[in-house]
């Protein structure tokens, strides 16, 4: 079988997004309060990362906390806050040993200058290269993340670096959260919503989406694998026809 330059068969998808849907309604099912969907969901976190990183994904990004979950009920937010600060502490130990690099994406600014530094420890905790790369969007929005490109982009501008019409999607790329990666190439979304809900939007151009209507709590190491197999028997054709992708494969 054909293989990437990474050592890697095509069929494997380099960076794999996931939208964690499903938590509150898991909970609510069990006549739980909501956090206990959230906490559950740790679980399935962990089973995730053990499928990419034995499939040997590169990236795996989390969507843990957007930047519309500010208007959920104060206790709910005060609660995942907690979780949030709670993983961190417990879980970088654990990601260091195995050789998982910690990334966390988004405006920091409105978290608590704690939670801020428990951040910035597990990240240089976690710091390293070569490593399978776990990356947190918290606090994200991807109209926000082009925004904030743009801005960096119009600041070039203004010292007199940069022409407004030098501006190119390729110049602008690399100035997202996620600039130095490789692009998902399937965005996965469990609790059987099928939107993107404002998560990468630039980045999700041409990735292969994929919905489960299992709720997060419930995507463990099986349901992952499926969505692996199932992104395997897709052809990719990034505006090619089938037979120009076919001919590609063969030369």
């Amino acid at each position: 079988m054909e293989k990437s330059k990474q050592g890697v068969s095509p069929s494997v998808p380099r960076h794999v997004a996931i939208i964690m849907d499903g938590n509150n309604r898991w909970a609510k099912k069990r006549l739980l309060p909501g956090v206990a969907g959230h906490k559950a969901g740790v679980d399935a976190v962990r089973a995730v990362i053990e499928v990419c990183a034995e499939a040997k994904v590169e990236v795996l990004t989390l969507f843990a906390f957007s930047s519309e979950n500010w208007q959920r009920p104060a206790e709910e937010v005060g609660a995942l806050m907690e979780l949030f600060f709670s993983a961190l502490r417990r879980e970088a130990k654990r990601l260091n040993e195995n050789k998982i690099s910690l990334r966390i994406i988004g405006d920091r600014s409105r978290f608590h200058p704690e939670l801020q530094a428990a951040m910035r420890e597990a990240e240089a905790l976690t710091a390293g290269s070569g490593r399978f790369i776990l990356q947190i969007a918290a606090n994200y929005g991807g109209q926000w993340d082009i925004a904030q490109a743009a801005q960096r982009l119009a600041r070039e501008v203004q010292a007199g670096h940069l022409r407004p019409e030098d501006i190119t999607p390729e110049l602008l790329q690399p100035c997202l959260a996620t600039g130095d990666l490789p692009l998902p190439d399937l965005c996965i979304r469990t609790g059987g919503e099928h939107r993107i809900s404002n998560f990468l939007l630039w980045q999700l151009a041409y990735s292969e989406l994929y919905f489960s209507d299992l709720f997060w709590p419930d995507f463990k190491h099986e349901a992952m694998r499926q969505a692996l197999a199932d992104f395997a028997s897709r052809q990719r054709r990034f505006g090619k026809t089938s037979e120009q992708v076919e001919a590609g494969a063969r030369a």
